[in-house]
């Protein structure tokens, strides 16, 4: 199998609070057949917006749940001043601060927002690799 990740869904529990919120980010979203989900076209990947209770219902699982996911995203920036630029939109957005960015033990430069459904995002400065 090739290693590869195309698509990104997050449950949401308001699909155009969500748009309006990946919109603010100046994220395009993709012309779609059906109203009931949302793509943004990344670098490389698709993020996909679908209501919450639909994604659990097509798992075949329960769409009530709390506290941490083990699910978290990233946007990675070529520099520090850059991150915090970034971070600064993630929050002008609408996103809640949950970590500000700060020096890591591991010697890069991050923090973390969630955004309206509580999805963590990290916004960070790998000096060590260009994940940009």
């Amino acid at each position: 199998m090739k290693p590869k990740l195309s698509l990104v869904t997050l449950g949401v529990a308001d699909l155009e609070r969500s748009r309006e919120f990946y919109g603010a980010l100046g994220w395009v979203h993709m012309d779609s057949a059906s109203d009931q989900v949302v793509f943004f076209e990344l670098d490389g990947v698709v993020l996909s917006l679908y209501p919450r209770t639909a994604l659990a219902a097509d798992a075949g699982i329960d769409s009530v749940g709390s506290g941490f996911s083990g699910i978290t995203l990233a946007h990675n920036e070529p520099s520090a001043a850059a991150a915090d630029r970034a971070f600064d939109e993630f929050v002008a957005a609408g996103a809640t601060v949950i970590k500000p960015m700060t020096s890591t033990s591991w010697g890069g430069y991050s923090g973390y927002v969630a955004d309206p459904d509580g999805h963590l995002w990290e916004v960070a400065h790998n000096p060590f690799d260009d994940w940009t």
